[in-house]
C-alpha cells in the first residue's frame, strides 16, 4: 500500500461491505481508467469509508447514472467518464480518461463543479493517489447529518444510499426528517429526472 491509500485510511478507513473486483472488470476498464485506479481495486474491492460516507464504486453499475446526469450534455464530447465513487448522499465523483478528476455532480441539488485536474493529459496514476489521499470526512457530510441518518435509519449497504423523500427538487426539506433509506442508482437515476444539471463555475477576481 502507498502512503496516498495509507492517509486516504487514516482519514477515512476502515472499509465496510468490501466488494471482490473480478478479473473481468479489470480487463474491461483497462487503458481507460489508470493503473494505479485498478491496483487500488484489486487490493480494495470496491467498498464504503468512513462508515459508510463515501464509497468506491463499479463504473459499469453506474453507467446508467452517468447517462441520465451528462448522456446529453457537452460534458460527453469533451471526454470519457466514469463514475469512481460516490458518497452516502449522493455526490458523485466522475474520472475523464483524459482529464482525471474533472467533474463532480451533486445528485440530490442537480448541480455539478467541473474542474481542471492539473493531471489532466499527465501522470493519471499520481491523478488518482491524490484523488483519494485528498478526501475528508468533512466534504460528503451534507449538512452534518450523516451521523444523525445513520442512527435513524441504519449501516449502508454497498446499493444503498440516503435520499431525500419527497426530493430537494420538488421542494422537499433538507432534513433529517426527510431522508430515507434508498436504492442508490435507481434513486440517481430517478434524480436526474426531476431537474436540469445545473454547472457551477469557479469564482472569478472579480466576484471576489
Amino acid at each position: 500500500m502507498d502512503e496516498h491509500f495509507e492517509l486516504f485510511l487514516e482519514e477515512m478507513g476502515p472499509a465496510i461491505d468490501k466488494r471482490y473486483v473480478p478479473p473481468s472488470s479489470i480487463e474491461r476498464f483497462r487503458g481507460k481508467l489508470p493503473k494505479q485506479l485498478l491496483a487500488y481495486w484489486e487490493e480494495h474491492g470496491w467498498c464504503g469509508y468512513a462508515d459508510g460516507l463515501f464509497w468506491t464504486v463499479d463504473p459499469q453499475e453506474y453507467g446508467p447514472v452517468l447517462d441520465a446526469w451528462i448522456g446529453s450534455t457537452p460534458f460527453m464530447e469533451k471526454d470519457a467518464y466514469h463514475i469512481i465513487a460516490r458518497s452516502a448522499f449522493g455526490e458523485l465523483y466522475f474520472w475523464g480518461e483524459r482529464t482525471c478528476d474533472s467533474l463532480t455532480v451533486f445528485a440530490p441539488g442537480a448541480y455539478c463543479f467541473p474542474r481542471e485536474s492539473i493531471f489532466q493529459n499527465g501522470d493519471m496514476n499520481r491523478g488518482v493517489r491524490t484523488f483519494f489521499s485528498a478526501r475528508d470526512r468533512d466534504e460528503n457530510n451534507f449538512d452534518g447529518t450523516f451521523s444523525s441518518a445513520r442512527k435513524k435509519l441504519g449501516q449502508l449497504k454497498h446499493d444503498e444510499m440516503y435520499g431525500f423523500v419527497p426530493a430537494l427538487a420538488l421542494g422537499g426539506p433538507a432534513t433529517v426528517t426527510y431522508l430515507e433509506k434508498v436504492k442508490a442508482v435507481e434513486h440517481l437515476v430517478l434524480l436526474a429526472q426531476l431537474a436540469p444539471l445545473d454547472v457551477m463555475t469557479p469564482p472569478t477576481l472579480t466576484d471576489l
